[in-house]
């Protein structure tokens, strides 16, 4: 029987195990893809610490890019065998029924999250739902397209659900796996794009993504510093310091909104009278549907975004994982399987 190499994690804070399997095959409703590469996020310390109840083992990996192997019985008909296509962090949702349109993802009758629910991408091949799919575009390497499928529907729908219009000022805040992909959407996306991080070093690197302007978090008040520059209609907060988000709301224009993307551990401090007097606002985004996930590859497609990546074969993935998780990477790491 064929095999499939798989890095599973065997149960919560396991070390990571390169085991071999048997090629499943796809049931009803399910596809089964040939991975080709696979991002690996902070997402997927879920998984390997054990934050949710998974079924182990279990294995990760939700920003996935690959070629369909082979299809089950009752697959829509516009997917078919050898066709491109990616999974991301809402693995299950379509996108069409009323849950999602209405954005209550965890009630999808589909919902199904890739690496948690089922196994992901940390593998030869995996199966997947084929509500789960998006179609890939040929321009566009699996190894750029795969972040795209959690780090870049994140930033890119964030944005484009924002409230925010061409010729608004857009500050991204963090330039890290996400905020480098951020910046690039906001200016591409018609935005005047401010960049916020530590360091006059960054600057020119910024401004190479598309920044219009860059403040450096060290050298002063970043909320003055926004406000002298006329306020920022959105400010999206890609880190995971607490204190950076709250430290940065009264440099919002009135009406302008704070958009959480970053997770901290902390819970943010706000003054009420700092979103009172100018009617701010504080919103989460996640990430989106398998069309949400469609449209951000295209749009990246169209105006040639791309994440920088590390990449490493998928039996380095314990070394991979590390290294994402030290917040050295520069800036996305993605698995390869030589498929």
């Amino acid at each position: 029987m064929p095999t499939n190499r798989a890095v599973q994690v065997s149960k919560a804070k396991a070390p990571f195990e390169l085991v071999e399997r048997p090629i499943a095959e796809p049931k009803r409703g399910e596809v089964r893809i040939k991975v080709q590469a696979c991002g690996v996020c902070h997402s997927d310390s879920i998984v390997k610490e054990g934050f949710w109840p998974v079924p182990y083992p279990r294995v990760p990996g939700h920003e996935v890019v690959g070629i369909i192997d082979a299809l089950g019985p009752e697959v829509a008909p516009e997917w078919t065998q050898g066709q491109r296509v990616g999974v991301g962090w809402y693995g299950g949702h379509c996108g069409h029924c009323e849950p999602c349109r209405r954005g209550n993802f965890m009630l999808c009758r589909n919902g199904l999250i890739a690496g948690i629910h089922y196994d992901g991408g940390y593998q030869d091949y995996m199966i997947a739902p084929f509500q789960a799919i998006a179609a890939v575009p040929d321009a566009l390497t699996a190894v750029d397209a795969a972040p795209l499928m959690c780090a870049g529907i994140t930033t890119f729908n964030a944005l484009r659900n924002g409230g925010v219009q061409p010729g608004d000022t857009v500050a991204i805040l963090g330039i890290g796996g996400l905020g480098h992909l951020g910046v690039q959407y906001a200016a591409k996306m018609g935005f005047r794009t401010i960049a916020i991080a530590r360091g006059k070093d960054k600057e020119k690197f910024v401004r190479q993504l598309g920044a219009h302007d860059y403040i450096d978090s060290q050298d002063g008040d970043v909320a003055q510093a926004l406000q002298k520059r006329g306020g920022a209609d959105a400010i999206l907060a890609t880190v995971t310091a607490a204190k950076a988000m709250s430290d940065v709301i009264p440099g919002l224009a009135p009406d302008g909104k704070l958009i959480i993307v970053g997770a901290p551990g902390e819970p943010l401090q706000v003054s009420a009278l700092d979103l009172i007097g100018a009617r701010r606002q504080i919103r989460g985004w996640p990430s989106g549907s398998s069309i949400d996930s469609e449209d951000t590859l295209n749009f990246s497609d169209m105006t040639g975004i791309k994440p920088m990546t590390e990449v490493y074969p998928l039996e380095k993935a314990p070394e991979a994982y590390e290294r994402m998780m030290s917040g050295n990477a520069r800036f996305r790491v993605v698995l390869t399987t030589g498929n």
